[in-house]
């Protein structure tokens, strides 16, 4: 089994900073993606970023620029830096992992950007 465990959440000015991480532990290897979806009320699902097992990364265009996704291995966790963030940021962040074909979840913390 994976398990998933997001922090860092919280409520954040408009133009503000917040660091997501993800800590993964169980039968993770070899996993080929974890990353980041968010889901914002009334919408869909929507990946955020993601990054390989080899390092490849993917973001979505709305968050170019202003999000980082990286990894740490040894601690087998993956951060979400996100720096000038948007009210349209504000949605459930959710911390996923891909191996052998199944998606495994985290329960998700909330961002919320508001002034």
């Amino acid at each position: 089994q994976v398990q998933l465990v997001e922090s860092g959440g919280g409520l954040v000015q408009p133009g503000g900073s917040l660091r997501l991480s993800c800590a993964a532990s169980g039968s993770i290897f070899p996993f080929y993606y974890m990353g980041w979806y968010r889901q914002a009320p009334g919408k869909q699902r929507e990946l955020v970023a993601r990054i390989t097992s080899g390092g490849s990364i993917y973001y979505v265009d709305s968050v170019k620029g202003r999000f980082t996704i990286s990894r740490d291995g040894a601690k087998n966790t993956v951060f979400l830096q996100m720096n000038s963030l948007k009210p349209e940021d504000t949605a459930v962040y959710l911390c996923y992992l891909q191996r052998a074909g199944i998606n495994y979840w985290g329960k998700g913390t909330l961002v919320t950007v508001s002034s």
